[in-house]
């Protein structure tokens, strides 16, 4: 019985040992004299000095002289070389496929509902059923749609004989 308690008391003297060597925590801050040479360092790195001043003769790189011509030998829109003198054609007004794609594109419908049998689509918590015609103003323009057709996930618009289908994409 004498051994068996020692052997107890010699394990147990053994297992406190262990935890204790386990117990041992390290520092993650190094010490306040160690660290100071690295503050050094950073503060030497973050330190900006005022750049020289440049002369007013020196061309900036970033807005050279001539920017905006056009390079010798290459056409431009109109079809004239660069660096002759015809004049700057504007281009030409868009179609009327190009307003109405614009225009739909700008439209923003949150759905559909059918009330009396009737599909309506909704924008902007306002509803219109097919055939309505609406004004929308773009560029200081009005321009007259028509609501031609509306589907479960899809509208259909009419600008002078243009029609454009476009998806319902409830806002989220």
């Amino acid at each position: 019985m004498k051994t068996h308690s020692l052997l107890i008391l010699l394990v147990t003297i053994l297992a406190g040992a262990h935890i204790l060597r386990a117990a041992k925590v390290t520092a993650d801050i190094a010490p306040p004299q160690r660290r100071e040479a690295t503050l050094d360092t950073a503060e030497k790195l973050t330190q900006r000095q005022a750049p020289q001043p440049v002369s007013p003769e020196i061309a900036s790189p970033f807005n050279p002289a001539n920017f905006d011509q056009a390079e010798p030998g290459t056409k431009n829109p109109t079809g004239a070389s660069a660096g002759s003198t015809a004049p700057v054609q504007p281009p030409p007004p868009p179609g009327d496929r190009d307003i109405l794609e614009n225009l739909a594109s700008r439209l923003t419908p949150s759905g559909t509902v059918v009330m009396g049998g009737k599909p309506l689509l909704i924008i902007d918590r306002n509803r219109f059923e097919v055939g309505t015609k609406f004004i929308v103003t773009f560029n200081e323009q009005d321009y007259e749609l028509e609501l031609v057709a509306i589907d479960r996930t899809t509208f259909t618009l009419r600008y002078r004989g243009e029609e454009i289908t476009r998806p319902i994409k409830p806002v989220k």
